[in-house]
Order: C-alpha cells, then structure tokens, then sequence
C-alpha cells in the first residue's frame, strides 16, 4: 500500500489542527496585544495618559516575557495550560502557550507603531477639544493602521511557527506530524510535504496583509 493512502488522511487533519490553533490563538492574542500595546502607548511618559508605575510595570513584564524562548516558554507555563484547558498535551492545550507569547509580542508590536505617530496629529486632536479616549482610538490607532496590519501579518507568521514548535509537546498540527511521521520514521518526504503546506500558508498570510496595508495606505 502506498504510504500517503495512510498518511494523507492524518496530514489533512493536521492542517486543520494548525489552522484551528492559528485561528484561535491569534484572534485572541490580537485583541489582548492590541489592548497591552495601547496601554503601554497612552501611559508612556508625557502622553495621553501618563501613568510611570501602570507604564513600568507592563514594560517590566514584557521584557521578562518576550526574551524567553518559545519552546522553553511551552514548558514554563505548563501549570497555568493545565489550569486552564486541564492537560499540557493536544491542540486546545497549544493554544494557551501560543496565545501568552503571542499577546507579549504583539503588545510591543503595536506599542511600536502608535509611538511613530506623528505627535503634531495627536496634539492637533486634543486642540480641538477631542476627549483623550478618543484621541487614541479614533486618531492614534487609526493612522497607524497600515503598519499595525503588517506588524499582525509579521505576528501571523510568528504564531504558525509556534503552533510547529507545539509538536514537540504533542500540540498537535503540522509540527507533530512532521515529528512523528517525518523524523522519528527517517521518512524526509513527509517533512518536505509538511514544510511545503507551512510555506503555503504563510506567503498566503503576508501576500492578504500586504494586498490589506497597501488598500489601507492608497486611501
């Protein structure tokens, strides 16, 4: 019997495993990370509102965080996956890992692109009477629009690459099927399939985000 009649049901199933924990991961870390990075843009010093121990705090607690190696990383929190999903192994209990990192890291991402707003935007709001509030999310986060896409396109990329490194804890997805069927069977077609669908996958993610900011850009 040929082996992909047995292998390519699992691997089907392995995409979808990857989609759903890239899907889920990312929708949830984006929104946290959007929140992390406004806070930590509004509380900086001398902006909209200036909080030094609210700013010091967050930014302690990234810098801890972003350094720490995913796979490293999967471990560290194991008692809080198993807390909240109730096992370490399998794709729900991947995406508690994946979605902790991912929030740090896009936390500082969008951080990163709402300081390189034009202060003279910011100011020009305020002196038109514009509430604070409003100011950061009807002028700040709005004008940086097009990087913040790209720096989620850049955080996509980064959470299919977790959700592989997953696989070595038995997270489930591409990453565990290119362990199992790929290095432990010395089968390297089947890791070449894997990095063929992972690689497919991600130029479809950065060509949508690159076709998205140039919209957002040309308008």
């Amino acid at each position: 019997m040929n082996q992909w009649e047995t292998l390519t049901p699992v691997l089907l199933r392995s995409v979808g495993e990857t989609v759903y924990m890239v899907a889920i991961a990312l929708s949830i870390s984006g929104v946290v990370g959007l929140a992390i990075g406004a806070l930590l843009y509004a509380t900086r010093p001398g902006n909209l509102f200036a909080n030094a121990p609210t700013f010091f705090t967050a930014n302690f607690i990234i810098n801890i965080v972003r350094p720490i190696p995913f796979i490293i990383f999967l471990t560290a929190v194991a008692p809080v996956t198993r807390a909240i999903a109730g096992t370490t192994l399998g794709t729900g209990a991947a995406i508690v890992p994946i979605t902790i990192m991912a929030a740090v890291v896009i936390g500082r991402v969008v951080e990163q692109n709402l300081v390189a707003v034009d202060p003279g935007v910011v100011e020009a709001a305020r002196a038109s009477g514009a509430r604070r509030i409003s100011v950061l999310f009807t002028v700040v986060i709005p004008e940086a629009l097009a990087p913040l896409i790209l720096g989620y396109t850049f955080m996509f990329i980064a959470v299919v690459d977790m959700s592989a490194m997953a696989g070595y804890i038995g997270g489930g997805g591409l990453g565990n099927f290119a362990i199992l069927y790929g290095y432990q069977q010395f089968n390297p077609q089947a890791t070449w399939v894997t990095v063929a669908i992972i690689i497919v996958i991600v130029q479809a993610g950065q060509l949508l985000g690159n076709w998205l900011a140039g919209r957002i850009l040309r308008r």
